[in-house]
C-alpha cells in the first residue's frame, strides 16, 4: 500500500449541515481505512463542516488516527456541550425575543442575540482543536510538516454582507488573494472565532466578533460552495454535502398536510441557502469541464479541468429526524414543537440542531456505509483502481 502520500491538489470540500455535519465523518472513515496512503492537501469548509476542516488541520495524528478520534468526538456528542438546553435560559431568550417584537425594539429586558447560548460549543472546541489562547496552533505544525497546503473557512459579515473566506497557507504557496461581487478571501492565523463563526447558524447561534466585524454561518452568501478549492489550486475535488437527492416521486410528495408550520417553512429556506447551491455549483463546473475538452488548448484562458467527485446522503436526513425527536431534551423538545416540528414529514430544521449521539451515530454508519457503496467510484476518481 505505501506510505501515506500527500496530494497537495487533491481537495476536500465540506458542506454545511449542522448537525448533518456528522455523515461526513463516515465518508472520511471510509477514505482513511480503505486509502490510507492518500492524504488530502487541500481542506474546505463552511458552517458545521468547517469544524471537520479544522479538526483535520489542527490535529497532529496521523490522518487515519485524527478521522477516528474525529469520530468518537461527534459520536459521545451531547446537545448540551452545544448549547445550553435548560429551561431557565430558553425560557428567559423567548422572553426577550418575544418583548423585542411586540414592543418594537423598546423592552427594557436585555437583548437576545441568539435562541440559545453556545458558550458550550466554544469549549469544545477549544479543547478539541487543542487551542492555544484561542489560536488553533496545530495548523501551523501541519503546514510545516508538508502534508497540508491550505485550509479555507467560510463565514458571512454581517456588518458588510460579504462572504469571507478566511485561508491559512504554506509561506511557498503565495496563493493570490481573490475578490468578488460580495466575496472575497482573507488570509489569517485561524482561531476558534474563525470556527465559531462560520459555524453560528442563523437567529439559533450568536454571531462572533472578529476584528470589529459580526459573523454567522458561512451559507449564507457562498453562491459557488466550491470556489475556494478552485482558488486553492485544486485539479481534484471530492465535495461531500449532506443533501439528499430525493426522486421527482419524492419530491412531489407532500411533507405537510394544510398551512406549512413554521419550522417547513425555516427548514425549506435552511436547505436552500445551505445546501442547494452546491448541487447548482458543481453542474457549473460540469458544464466549463465539458466547455474545455471541445476547446483548442490555446483558448483556455484562465479557465482549467477540474475532476469532482460529490458524494451524498442515501436517505433524507430530515426525514430521519423524526424518529430521534423524541428523546430530545424535554425544554429544547417543547420550543421546537411549538415551531411545528411534530407537523412535517421531513424535519430539515431539527436534523440542523440534533447534536444527539444516537442521531449523530446513525448519521456516521450511513456517510460509512454510502462512501463503501461508491468505494469503486472514489478509487476510480482517485487513481487508485486496479490495473
Amino acid at each position: 500500500m505505501g506510505a501515506p502520500t500527500s496530494r497537495p491538489d487533491l481537495a476536500l470540500v465540506f458542506s454545511g449541515g449542522g448537525a448533518r455535519a456528522a455523515y461526513q465523518v463516515g465518508f472520511l472513515r471510509l477514505l482513511a481505512h480503505e486509502l490510507p496512503h492518500i492524504v488530502p492537501g487541500i481542506l474546505t469548509g463552511v458552517s458545521a463542516g468547517g469544524i471537520n476542516a479544522a479538526f483535520l488541520a489542527a490535529r497532529q495524528e496521523p490522518f487515519g488516527e485524527k478521522v477516528e478520534a474525529l469520530a468518537r468526538l461527534w459520536a459521545s456528542i451531547h446537545m448540551e456541550e452545544v448549547f445550553r438546553v435548560d429551561l431557565r435560559d430558553l425560557a428567559s431568550r423567548t422572553l426577550r425575543w418575544s418583548g423585542r417584537l411586540v414592543s418594537a425594539g423598546t423592552s427594557p429586558l436585555p437583548a437576545a442575540r441568539s435562541l440559545v447560548d453556545t458558550a458550550p460549543l466554544r469549549v469544545l472546541l477549544d479543547r478539541a482543536l487543542e487551542a492555544d489562547a484561542g489560536v488553533l496552533a496545530g495548523i501551523p505544525r501541519s503546514l510545516q510538516a508538508g502534508w497540508l497546503r491550505a485550509i479555507a473557512l467560510t463565514a458571512s459579515n454581517y456588518t458588510t454582507g460579504q462572504s469571507i473566506t478566511w485561508v491559512q497557507t504554506r509561506e511557498d504557496c503565495r496563493i493570490p488573494a481573490w475578490e468578488r461581487p460580495q466575496r472575497k478571501s482573507d488570509t489569517c492565523s485561524m482561531r476558534v472565532d474563525h470556527v465559531m463563526a462560520s459555524a453560528a447558524l442563523p437567529f439559533f447561534f450568536p454571531a462572533v466578533a472578529i476584528d470589529g466585524s459580526w459573523y454567522g454561518d458561512g451559507g449564507i452568501r457562498l453562491t459557488a460552495p466550491l470556489s475556494p478549492a478552485v482558488h486553492l489550486g485544486a485539479k481534484q475535488i471530492i465535495a461531500v454535502t449532506t443533501r439528499y437527492a430525493s426522486s421527482r416521486a419524492e419530491a412531489d410528495r407532500p411533507a405537510v398536510v394544510g398551512y406549512p408550520p413554521p419550522a417547513q417553512v425555516a427548514g425549506v429556506l435552511l436547505n436552500a441557502i445551505f445546501l442547494d447551491l452546491l448541487d447548482g455549483d458543481a453542474l457549473h463546473m460540469q458544464q466549463i469541464n465539458d466547455l474545455l475538452t471541445r476547446l483548442p488548448e490555446g483558448q483556455h484562458d484562465n479557465l482549467r479541468h477540474i475532476d469532482l467527485l460529490v458524494l451524498r446522503p442515501s436517505e433524507d436526513l430530515g426525514r430521519l429526524a423524526n424518529a430521534y425527536e423524541p428523546e430530545l431534551p424535554r425544554a429544547f423538545r417543547f420550543l421546537t414543537r411549538g415551531l411545528g416540528t411534530r407537523e412535517t414529514r421531513s424535519n430539515d430544521l431539527l436534523s440542523l440542531v440534533m447534536f444527539q449521539s444516537d442521531y449523530i451515530t446513525r448519521l456516521i454508519e450511513m456517510g460509512e456505509a454510502d462512501a463503501a457503496a461508491r468505494l469503486s467510484d472514489i478509487k476510480d476518481f482517485l487513481g487508485d483502481a486496479p490495473r
